[in-house]
């Protein structure tokens, strides 16, 4: 894609690599809402070595016993990346992590300190010379136990400069390696920022030694935008998080850095060693683990961030797809970009979409469908391709109605130690009656276990959603399915009191949804057998 034309970034011609320093488990994991066991830390920590970032923060050891032993457990098993520990200008803090770090294959300890006017006064009362004594004595400290140590000047973006030049120089001559400037408190702006990182590297001495770090908060909604400017300024590290958790609002998201540079690489000149292809699914896992849910609009990640409903858009996606996307949906981890229907819609894409469900219509046909559909778009805020096919099969009862529930059961089997059962009752296309019953790991499991030896299909299942459609204690749960067969992305939606029942809808909806594309590309002498695999 062209560059737009825009300023020179203020980096050396060189491509320049810049650090991920994820910090998820640590800044992110302690704000309310995020908290993570130890084993819930371990497989993040491992996600985190997956996507390729080269720093992980693993914990605060000197905050509990639980988060050192939950450091030393990914010590012992997480490999690729370096793994960092937390700790305050004190000598139990740097103790703490020498522990947490024993055995680790490239371990850092991470000491910061508060170096603001506010913070000196208000929150350490100490001076200027107290302080700066202090951050001396535990950055050597920490090389005596490990050979990367990295400062950090906490609330720095509110510091005097020429104070921040003389701490930071100290810090280098002590055996840093790393000097982090964090925007504590989401205070700055990119010019500021942008400023303030080259007036350091031009004159800390020994800047040459270490690596400049920005750890921007989101407070004014900025750390995205403060992050890239500090990378303009010579920052060759930064501190982020997955979906951006953190203290208050938050820390600059990674995957919204990262596929910043990636996208304006011509710009930025800068690049990083993860795997973008890997975000989606490392979101994902974060918002199980943590229950956060991630905003349907969020960049990159969120469900809408390759997703089009208007209809100029969706015309001109269908045209090209670079007319409304600056990067593809597959390179950050989604299947494919999605054409929302709803109101907005035009007929374009409705007719792609059809197509896509294997319908292929005329164009009285298409009018006829386009005119239904805009009458129901009126009346529901999004179009699923159910309905589109209800549309279209209206006619034909028993093509539209395919496999339907008549009952489901299932048990957990918790009461007395049996494993998790169910049995469905339904009834087929032509109208026979099916009942089959199956164990599982779990009830949904053991249901669609039971479905698939009903209906003869095997479904691999991608993701899995039960969402509440309306509030109060009757409130409708809305289940919702995603699998691939053969490359192709297929869903299904379910809506009940039950959300038991509703997961059977939605699984139900889809391998309808997969009998009817089959039967319309077999060959009209064959016979309409159903066997399929996912």
């Amino acid at each position: 894609m062209n560059e737009s034309p825009g300023p020179v970034a203020s980096i050396s011609d060189a491509p320049q690599h810049v650090t991920i320093f994820d910090t998820s488990l640590r800044d992110g994991e302690q704000s309310p809402g995020c908290s993570m066991s130890a084993s819930q830390k371990l497989r993040f920590a491992h996600a985190l070595s997956e996507l390729g970032v080269d720093v992980i923060e693993a914990g605060f050891p000197s905050s509990s016993e639980a988060d050192l032993e939950g450091v030393r457990a990914i010590v012992r098993e997480v490999r690729g990346s370096s793994l960092a520990t937390l700790a305050r200008c004190h000598p139990g803090d740097i103790e703490a992590c020498a522990r947490a770090l024993e055995g680790a294959a490239k371990p850092r300890i991470h000491v910061f300190i508060s170096t603001s006017p506010l913070h000196r006064q208000h929150k350490l009362n100490l001076d200027r010379q107290q302080v700066l004594e202090r951050a001396v004595a535990a950055v050597e400290q920490a090389r005596r136990y490990v050979d990367d140590v990295e400062f950090s000047c906490e609330d720095a973006l509110r510091t005097e400069p020429e104070y921040l030049v003389e701490i930071c120089s100290a810090a280098i001559a002590a055996g840093a390696r790393t000097l982090n400037i964090p925007d504590t408190v989401g205070y700055t702006t990119p010019s500021e920022i942008r400023s303030l990182f080259e007036y350091l590297r031009s004159n800390v001495r020994d800047a040459d030694k270490a690596v400049f770090s920005a750890h921007c908060h989101n407070d004014l909604g900025l750390a995205v935008a403060n992050s890239l400017a500090a990378i303009e300024g010579g920052a060759r590290q930064v501190e982020c998080t997955i979906n951006g958790i953190g203290e208050r609002a938050g820390n600059c998201a990674l995957e919204e850095l990262v596929m910043a540079l990636r996208v304006r690489n011509a710009y930025y000149n800068a690049s990083t060693r993860i795997d973008t292809r890997r975000l989606v699914p490392t979101s994902r896992l974060l918002s199980r683990i943590t229950g956060m849910v991630v905003q349907r609009n969020k960049a990159v990640v969120g469900q809408n961030a390759f997703a089009h409903e208007s209809g100029i858009h969706q015309h001109g996606m269908l045209k090209h797809r670079g007319t409304y996307e600056i990067m593809a949906p597959e390179d950050v981890g989604w299947a494919q970009s999605q054409m929302v229907m709803g109101r907005h819609s035009g007929r374009a894409a409705l007719n792609d979409r059809l197509q896509a469900l294997g319908f292929s219509v005329d164009e009285a046909r298409l009018n006829s469908v386009f005119a239904a559909f805009k009458t129901l778009a009126e009346k529901k805020r999004e179009v699923f391709d159910a309905d589109l096919e209800a549309l279209v099969l209206g006619a034909d009862a028993k093509a539209a109605r395919g496999y339907r529930l008549v009952r489901a059961h299932v048990s957990t089997g918790v009461a007395d130690g049996s494993l998790p059962t169910a049995s469905v009752q339904l009834v087929d296309p032509d109208g026979a009656t099916i009942s089959e019953a199956a164990v599982g790991d779990g009830p949904v499991h053991a249901l669609f276990a039971a479905l698939a030896r009903a209906t003869g299909l095997r479904l691999a299942i991608d993701s899995y959603n039960v969402s509440s459609v309306t509030t109060g204690d009757d409130a409708q749960g809305q289940a919702s399915l995603t699998a691939r067969v053969d490359g192709v992305e297929l869903t299904g939606s379910g809506t009940s009191t039950d959300i038991i029942e509703a997961s059977a809808l939605a699984w139900l909806e889809l391998a309808n949804r997969l009998v009817r594309t089959q039967r319309q590309t077999e060959p009209a002498t064959q016979p309409r057998k159903v066997a399929a695999t996912a």
